[in-house]
Order: structure tokens, then C-alpha cells, then sequence
């Protein structure tokens, strides 16, 4: 069993993940660089991550001294090698392609200390298949942090078919300390954990939507004011519980007859994703973003998360 030390950590990517990933990591007390390759990126990243201190700091989530030492355990640069070198946890949090990850990993495998971790932010590519060109696939693990990663507790720790099960206890102990909610996913399937709840959940509600049973905006409102309400509170499992099994096996046997089941998404999605209807970032998915702000949705998301956390903590929300 590998003696796994995270003193020093690297995050490497600078736009929606990394930033927050890196306060994360600070937060816990670990020394961390984010990586950038250039020194304007590296300092982006840096402005980002205290900016979402700052966020915290303001919402009472930390106090005024603990900002100031993260603050000081964060640094940024855009000297590769140097960084991963001196690390003993490095996150990846690059784009989701296969081959750039594989060669990225192989190269952070020849350049990181014997005693470093490697670890991917990826939402579903295989862990296995990212580690295939290192020479110790051993140290190589996903840490996948959910969106706004300074926000959301939840981090799913996958290993990959040869990951050393100690250093995904090590990482479960690590994020505890950084306030976080991690989770060890066992076996490393598409989809991980929380995705493939989520996508379930997907494609049923655009099934939903495509069979005229409801549209878009009550299927919303029925997952927002209904069983989502109660989810941070009471999960899927203990609602089984409660509401008995012999009941609960009744309704599932029922309903799955008619629950979508195709492998594959359904059609609408292929028909709206071919028609350019993107979502927010084309103007047009499932809601008319010419109506709607983005922004607005995405600070509602956040200010519900800091409110819950606030809770949780014993302060006023």
C-alpha cells in the first residue's frame, strides 16, 4: 500500500472546472498551482479562483483569516514540467477527448515524482482507457468534481481496472478535509455514478416531451417542486425504504413497461441537435434563450447551492 501525500498539488486547465477544483484543493490546506500554457491563462485562472473565494468568503463559508491562507496557497504558472514535477496530486481538467488525455497522462506519468498521484476531471471517458500509455497505471484515478466545483459537494472517485484501491481511500480522506462529499465509484463504467442517474433522468424527460405526455416547461417544474425537492434531504433509496418495497416493486413493474428504453438518445435530440438548436449557447434548445437569460439560471443554481450550504453549517441562508 502506497504511502500517498498531498502536500503539494497542480490543477491543470483554466475555464469552467479548474479554477474552482484548485480552491478545492487549498481549502484542505494543500499548496496548489494552477497550470495554464500560457502565463495570461495561468493568471485568468488565478483571478478566477479567488474570485470564487471571494464568493464564499461574502456567504460566510469562509472566514476572513481562513480566505487569507487559501489565498496564499494558491499560485498559478505556465511552466509544465515544473509544476507536475513538484506535485503530489495532479487533477486534470482538459477538454473530453480520448487521445489528448492518453497522451497527456503519459506524458505527466514520465515527469511527476514515484510518489505523485494522477488524477482526470472527465464527466465519463473511461479512466482505464485515459491510463492506457502509463507505466504506472497504478496512480492514476478520475476525480470528478460536479459544476461549480467551489459550490457542489459531490466528487465521484473512480478507479480504473488496475488503480491502487488505497489511493482512492486517500483521495475520499483529502476531499472530506476540503469540505467536499466524495464518493468511491467501484468499477469504471460510462457514465461513472451521478451521470448515469442523471442521464436516466434525461432521457425519460425527453421522451416525455416527445410523446406529448407534458412539455417542457412542466416536466421542469415537476422535477424542480416534486421529487427534486426532496432529494438533498432524502435519497432514492431511503424513499424505497419508506414507502416499502412490496408497494415499490408494484409501481416499477408497472411503470418500466412503458419507461423509455432505447440505447440511444431519443430522436428529438437528434432532430434539434442536427436543426442547431444547441441550447443557450446557439439561442435555441428546449427554451427559447432570446426569452430567458442564462446567467439568471445559472445564479439561481448557485445561490440555491450556497443557501443549502449555509444551512448545513449552521448559518442564516
Amino acid at each position: 500500500m502506497a504511502d500517498w501525500r498531498f502536500e503539494t498539488a497542480a490543477v491543470i486547465g483554466t475555464g469552467m472546472m479548474g479554477p474552482g477544483i484548485a480552491l478545492t484543493l487549498a481549502l484542505g490546506g494543500v499548496k496548489t498551482v494552477i497550470v495554464s500554457r500560457s502565463e495570461d491563462g495561468a493568471a485568468e485562472g488565478l483571478a478566477r479562483a479567488r474570485s470564487q473565494l471571494l464568493v464564499l468568503e461574502q456567504n460566510g463559508l469562509a472566514g476572513p483569516t481562513t480566505a487569507s491562507a487559501v489565498a496564499g496557497l494558491l499560485s498559478a504558472s505556465a511552466d509544465f514540467d515544473s509544476a507536475i514535477a513538484a506535485a503530489g496530486l495532479v487533477i486534470e481538467s482538459a477538454p473530453e477527448d480520448m487521445r489528448f488525455k492518453q497522451e497527456l497522462f503519459a506524458r505527466m506519468d514520465a515527469i511527476a515524482g514515484p510518489g505523485a498521484a494522477l488524477a482526470t476531471n472527465t464527466s465519463g471517458l473511461s479512466v482505464t482507457s485515459i491510463a492506457a500509455h502509463c507505466k504506472r497505471p497504478e496512480r492514476v484515478i478520475t476525480t470528478h468534481f460536479w459544476n461549480p466545483p467551489h459550490l457542489m459537494p459531490l466528487v465521484e472517485i473512480v478507479r480504473g481496472d488496475r488503480t491502487d484501491p488505497s489511493l482512492a481511500e486517500a483521495l475520499k480522506s483529502l476531499l472530506r478535509a476540503c469540505g467536499k462529499s466524495p464518493v468511491i465509484v467501484k468499477r469504471d463504467t460510462p457514465g461513472q455514478l451521478g451521470n448515469r442517474l442523471q442521464m436516466a433522468l434525461v432521457r425519460e424527460a425527453i421522451h416525455i416531451v416527445e410523446s406529448g405526455i407534458a412539455g417542457v416547461e412542466e416536466v421542469d417544474l415537476a422535477a424542480r417542486r416534486g421529487f427534486g425537492l426532496r432529494l438533498p434531504a432524502y435519497g432514492i433509496f431511503e424513499h424505497q425504504d419508506a414507502v416499502g418495497l412490496d408497494m415499490a416493486l408494484g409501481i416499477l413493474n408497472y411503470v418500466s413497461q412503458d419507461l423509455y428504453n432505447a440505447p440511444r438518445a431519443p430522436q428529438l435530440m437528434h432532430d434539434m441537435v442536427a436543426r442547431g438548436e444547441l441550447g443557450a449557447k446557439s439561442g435555441k434548445g428546449f427554451y427559447d434563450w432570446s426569452e430567458k437569460s442564462i446567467d439568471e439560471v445559472r445564479a439561481r443554481r448557485d445561490r440555491f447551492v450556497l443557501d443549502m450550504l449555509k444551512r448545513e453549517r449552521g448559518g442564516p441562508a
